[in-house]
């Protein structure tokens, strides 16, 4: 049994805040730019090459969760104050819409520099698990995007800043007491995502020792589709419904997961017929 109260702001300063949200962002595209440039360099290209990627990957990351859960969660809402959608900082943001986006961006790139698509999204993939995993943890300190109400105490969390609000954080210790009896028993769906995260990018990262630039073309991409993706969909059973239309059968993450999950699938089982090598000069034997 375990109450998060944790401040999601590292600094106040009158209305201004520095949340700890924001620093997970800035680790996601620094964590994500070195394991991106490790595997360009490795494959022969250039520091030059790996740096061009960088602002598009971080304007395709930023525009795509945007315009995401502006779409698939709340239409209704931005079509109404459409400036609304430039007030990122408020929150909204979705994963989905960011993959979609770059994955867009890095077709671009690779025609742009003359590279295979799957050699560059292979190149991106450990870059996208880590990058999901610390968002994760960034949903957990801000007590955003939490699980559904579980039915028992065990294994669940309270999140009074969730329920409460902010104001909970300058409540006395009497007033939270009296407050917590009110707030529910959740599920830790941003958690077990963290451990998806981590399982996903842990099995990137032994499949790419294993096989090096040797490795089957788009094995570590079709990889991430189909684990994190699957992974996902049934994360989605414990997670609070993000959007009004969604009180049972499938979410909306759910159903944007299932063609992830299926391209997953599908190209995995091309990649290991064909086995096409990520290294032209080295191709892997059938």
């Amino acid at each position: 049994m375990f109450v998060w109260e944790f401040d999601p702001a590292i600094l106040h300063i009158g209305s201004f805040e520095i949340r700890w949200y924001g620093l997970l962002y800035a680790f996601v595209f620094m964590g994500g730019f070195y394991l991106w440039r490790w595997q360009m360099l490795r494959g022969g290209h250039t520091e030059q090459q790996a740096e061009r990627f960088l602002w598009l990957g971080v304007i395709g990351v930023l525009l795509g969760a945007r315009l995401g859960h502006v779409f698939f969660y709340e239409p209704e809402r931005y079509l109404k104050d459409p400036i609304q959608i430039l007030y990122f900082w408020k929150g909204g943001l979705a994963s989905h819409g960011s993959t979609i986006t770059l994955v867009l961006v890095l077709i671009y790139f690779a025609w742009r520099e003359k590279m295979r698509v799957l050699e560059v999204i292979d190149r991106f993939a450990m870059s996208a698990a880590l990058g999901s995993t610390l968002i994760r943890i960034g949903n957990f300190t801000n007590s955003e995007i939490v699980g559904r109400i579980a039915d028992s105490p065990k294994w669940a969390v309270k999140f009074p800043i969730h329920d409460v609000g902010m104001k909970y954080l300058k409540f006395s210790d009497a007033e939270k007491q009296a407050a917590l009896v009110n707030v529910p028993w959740r599920y830790p769906s941003q958690l077990v995502e963290v451990a998806l995260g981590l399982f996903v990018l842990g099995t990137l990262w032994l499949v790419d020792r294993k096989f090096g630039e040797k490795r089957p073309l788009g094995l570590l991409t079709f990889l991430f589709f189909l684990l994190y993706f699957t992974g996902r969909f049934f994360v989605e059973y414990i997670k609070e419904y993000q959007s009004e239309f969604e009180s049972g059968g499938l979410t909306m993450g759910q159903y944007l997961s299932l063609p992830f999950m299926a391209t997953g699938l599908i190209g995995l089982i091309w990649t290991l017929t064909h086995k096409r090598s990520t290294d032209p000069a080295s191709p892997v034997k059938a």
